[in-house]
């Protein structure tokens, strides 16, 4: 399948989500995928929200792409935080890296600062949209294009789960699609800035993200695999 084949059939996804499944929204952490996902949704001017996770943690040019997408494609993002009734007596407990200690304390602090703000920007909706690609990590090799996310009660889609990386920045290159000045650092994945760091040539995509741990448990909760026992595969991709 060529780009311009991948381009269509994403294009078309997102309309058919926007037309089936509203309201639906873009999980977005502005991200080199989530930003081809905001290119394409401004394009065809689709009635899809955008929404992002302000852990507290993001890097400066993570905020700095937030506000540059603002203005560039005049779209509102809904951007939403931890709870501090949860997030003040955590890092009281256990400072402000503690993720450094355990997995069980990442997998805590990802708690707090992504699912439950996750939880509350997902309320009401019936579909959210992610830039997942099977190409991405051990944890995402069997991503489906649709799925049920049971612990949210909706419909989860990841247009973009076939396309490869070169696929994704020869979108941006293309298009002149903005993105975060951390990739052009070596980071080839994103998150918060002390979770996160360069890559060297050759290492997986998401080699840097929580870097200390084995590939198996680098997923924030976000995503973590199964979602649940219903499954729709790729080829129900429109």
């Amino acid at each position: 399948m060529t780009l311009a084949d991948r381009i269509d059939v994403a294009g078309r996804s997102l309309e058919a989500i926007a037309q089936d499944h509203a309201p639906a929204v873009l999980a977005s952490s502005f991200g080199a995928e989530d930003m081809v996902l905001v290119d394409l949704i401004a394009r065809r001017a689709l009635p899809i929200g955008i929404f992002t996770l302000d852990t507290g943690r993001l890097p400066e040019e993570t905020q700095a792409l937030i506000d540059r997408v603002r203005t560039r494609y005049v779209l509102p993002v809904d951007v939403f935080s931890p709870a501090p009734a949860r997030l003040e007596p955590f890092v009281r407990s256990h400072g402000v890296n503690p993720f450094y200690d355990s997995v069980e304390l990442r997998k805590s602090c990802c708690a707090i600062r992504k699912m439950e703000p996750l939880g509350r920007a997902l309320a009401g909706k019936k579909a959210w949209i992610t830039g997942l690609r099977r190409e991405q990590s051990v944890t995402r090799t069997d991503v489906p294009y649709q799925e049920f996310d049971a612990a949210h009660g909706l419909a989860k889609f990841s247009p973009l789960v076939d396309w490869s990386e070169d696929d994704v920045w020869a979108y941006i290159r293309m298009r002149d699609v903005p993105y975060n000045a951390l990739h052009d650092q070596g980071y080839r994945s994103i998150g918060c800035a002390p979770c996160t760091r360069a890559v060297q040539a050759g290492d997986d995509v998401r080699a840097g993200r929580w870097w200390w741990e084995n590939p198996e448990h680098k997923e924030c909760g976000l995503h973590r695999r199964p979602v649940n026992q219903k499954r729709i595969s790729a080829e129900a991709t429109p």
